[in-house]
């Protein structure tokens, strides 16, 4: 209990930094509703995939371990096979090989654990944050963010997602706002006919924004699966009970 204790209190202290600098340079972005169903458990399967592909090199999870990956429907054969790192064990934590040290060399800061990072950003932060970098010639990875200005984390996903850019434009109030422009598509996006369709691309991110979400609590898809089935039990229980309680009531009166 007391290591339990001391990887989320590691966890979010690694994760504050991080969003209080977002909040800071995100203040004012607008943010897409994440499109969040942890009870869907072929999202959180895709969504737990990309994580360990593309998200596990950098950021660890520390408060989570693998094998809590059957809660979600996979096997342990199926987390072994697809998800565990070479020499890791099945009940080990999601953690990073890469050292703080070298983090803060290559980076400029070190990688923030992401535990608990959509418990103190939210679903939406993170889903608009997933799919807002655009091109920045003069950031040093070449990109920026919408909802992150600054940020130094490089675009893992313009492959799939492909290049936008930032347009300012002005309303019909005459303020300025910022918007978002597919100028290249990627793999999981198309332009056509100078409109962009990123549906594939966003289902991606929902997946992912997903599944960060039942990270941040891994007990809530047993916990709300199990609430439901008592609501029916009571339900079942006590409105016959209501029923006559309310006939014997209401016997005598005319």
């Amino acid at each position: 209990m007391k290591s339990k204790i001391r990887h989320l209190i590691a966890a979010m202290a690694l994760a504050l930094p991080f969003s209080a600098t977002a909040l800071a340079a995100g203040e004012g972005a607008k943010l897409p509703k994440a499109p969040i169903n942890i009870q869907d458990t072929e999202s959180l399967q895709r969504g737990a995939q990309i994580f360990t592909n593309y998200c596990l090199s950098c950021h660890s999870a520390s408060a989570m371990r693998y094998n809590r990956l059957t809660d979600i429907g996979l096997t342990e054969e199926q987390i072994k096979a697809n998800l565990l790192p070479e020499g890791v064990k099945i009940g080990d934590q999601m953690n990073i090989a890469m050292n703080k040290k070298d983090a803060q060399a290559w980076f400029g800061a070190t990688p923030p654990d992401l535990s608990l990072i959509a418990r103190s950003r939210g679903a939406d932060y993170l889903y608009g944050y997933l799919r807002g970098f655009y091109r920045d010639p003069s950031r040093p990875t070449g990109w920026n963010n919408a909802v992150f200005d600054k940020v130094g984390m490089p675009h893992i996903f313009w492959e799939w997602q492909g290049e936008q850019v930032l347009k300012t434009e002005k309303n019909a109030e005459g303020h300025e706002e910022h918007k978002l422009e597919l100028i290249k598509a990627g793999t999981l996006t198309k332009l056509e006919n100078g409109k962009a369709n990123t549906v594939e691309f966003d289902k991606r991110m929902a997946d992912l924004t997903n599944f960060l979400v039942y990270v941040g609590e891994p007990a809530q898809v047993k916990r709300q699966q199990i609430g439901y089935v008592v609501l029916m039990f009571l339900s079942l229980l006590l409105l016959p009970l209501a029923y006559f309680l309310k006939k014997e009531y209401w016997r005598d009166v005319h």
